[in-house]
């Protein structure tokens, strides 16, 4: 039996959420396929404890329907899930979950794309049809650990980031944190605040901003340009922070808003780590991993050794899109992410789509999701 909806989504993350209620506005039906057993399972399962999003709730809703008035600027973890419980219930969605998309292909014959996914409860595989497909799996769908020589001998804990959940557990732990994104450097103050002896490995230069920075920032971009808006932000990040090298902490020569655009690298957005780094409670690294042996970790450049209880890493995700999508050259790379330039990087060729890959977070999601629903709806 083949399934045919005019929609096919493949993904029940916030993005996926987003196209799929824009397509409900529209009253045009779809398929939602979803390989965990749940929507948004990143903030469900893989995320830890003490996050808040770090911009302001205003930057953050998904399209049609807004935070409650009651809700503080930043919202909690807990807050933003009551939200998306209240989003999927409001919108009445069905996502079929345990769904593990296997192939997905453009049928010439039919004009319709064909996806073939394997059901996780039952064990067959799936087929469904449909003249569009949106690729809804977004910049997180798998978690990425570097090969390092010697760490499957380690004698600790090694976990990706998305199993963290919080620093209470390592207490007394000496701990490695590799990654000095936005997570890495809030699970570092996570665990130095439970009293674990956190070390922090930093690869490559890093902007410190603050959430007003950053609110500023956004605000500033809609009537200056880029270049203007981040010299004033490295200035504002001089004045707070100072120099940060004397704490093993280089500033890049590029605009936190430019490498965020260009390459999808987001400052960091300092919530108390910068005062922790400050007062030595978390202590910087600013070397490359060689080897691991026992519970020994060995570093680049001065090839000191130290011991730790537990490695975690914070060394972000990888797509796995190529995989399964077939026949399509034009939308997405190897890497999963868009072949055309912002702000045409949403519609490709074929009815096909993506959404949630402009590196512009929830904003830049919902946006994508009005384009695609009014897309879809203008071609029917």
């Amino acid at each position: 039996m083949v399934e045919e909806q005019p929609v096919i989504i493949i993904g029940a993350g916030t993005s996926g959420l987003a196209v799929a209620a824009c397509l409900r506005k529209r009253s045009i039906p779809f398929t939602i396929l979803e390989r965990e057993d749940c929507f948004a399972s990143l903030w469900k399962k893989y995320s830890y404890d003490r996050l808040h999003l770090h911009l302001r709730k205003q930057f953050c809703e998904l399209p049609h329907m807004s935070f409650p008035s009651s809700y503080p600027r930043y919202v909690s973890k807990k807050q933003f899930l009551q939200y998306l419980e209240d989003y999927v219930s409001h919108f009445n969605f069905s996502p079929l979950y345990h769904r593990t998309v296997e192939l997905a292909e453009y049928d010439e014959d039919s004009m319709k794309w064909r996806v073939k996914a394997m059901n996780g409860d039952s064990g067959e595989v799936e087929e469904y049809a449909a003249k569009f497909l949106v690729v809804a799996t977004g910049e997180t769908s798998d978690p990425f650990v570097p090969e390092v020589e010697g760490l499957s001998s380690f004698n600790g804990k090694v976990l990706h980031s998305t199993r963290f959940k919080s620093g209470k557990e390592f207490k007394d732990e000496h701990v490695l944190v590799v990654g000095s994104g936005n997570s890495g450097m809030e699970i570092a103050l996570d665990l130095a605040n439970h009293g674990a002896k956190t070390s922090l490995v930093v690869r490559s230069p890093v902007h410190f901003l603050s959430r007003e920075m950053v609110f500023l920032g956004l605000f500033l971009l809609k009537y200056l340009s880029l270049g203007i808006v981040d010299s004033l932000m490295v200035i504002l990040s001089k004045m707070f922070y100072g120099d940060l090298t004397e704490y093993g902490i280089g500033r890049p020569d590029e605009g936190p808003f430019f490498m965020k655009d260009n390459y999808g690298k987001y400052p960091v957005i300092n919530v108390g780590t910068y005062e922790k780094i400050k007062s030595g409670e978390i202590k910087v690294l600013p070397a490359e991993i060689e080897s691991v042996s026992g519970n020994d970790v060995k570093f680049k450049i001065n090839g000191k050794s130290y011991p730790f209880d537990t490695i975690i890493f914070c060394t972000g995700f990888k797509r796995s899109t190529h995989k399964w999508l077939m026949g399509d050259d034009y939308l997405l790379n190897d890497d999963g992410l868009p072949k055309p330039s912002y702000p045409n990087h949403w519609k490709g060729k074929k009815g096909l789509y993506c959404v949630g890959l402009a590196r512009k977070g929830f904003y830049g999601a919902a946006a994508d999701a009005e384009n695609i629903a009014q897309d879809i709806s203008s071609s029917l």
